[in-house]
């Protein structure tokens, strides 16, 4: 499986890279922080709901560490999702490294 750290993820889309962000926790979380542009499918939910998205596309999931979203993104891998990564650290890190500005859980 394919990784980025936030701070890849944020300089790859800055230079223009197409790259979609989903965000596998839950709608509590999203509640205490979250980042824009996102698309929200909770884990819990992917089974159901990765027919929305494009086995084509560049697609970069997250959580809160990085822990559900390695298996959401392996899920995918698994369904013939080609371009598959997983940030690595997930929002936290993202907090910490990207925008210091978030709050941290």
């Amino acid at each position: 499986m394919k990784e980025l750290t936030p701070t890849e993820f944020a300089e790859r889309r800055a230079a223009g890279e197409e790259l979609i962000l989903v965000d596998v926790r839950e709608h509590e979380e999203l509640a205490i922080v979250r980042v824009e542009g996102i698309v929200h499918i909770p884990m819990g939910e992917i089974t159901s709901r990765f027919s929305e998205l494009d086995p084509d596309a560049a697609i970069v999931c997250m959580c809160h560490h990085g822990m559900r979203s390695a298996s959401v993104a392996g899920f995918l891998e698994q369904n013939d999702f080609t371009n598959v990564h997983n940030l690595t650290g997930g929002i936290d890190r993202w907090a910490a490294e990207v925008d210091a500005s978030l709050a941290r859980y």
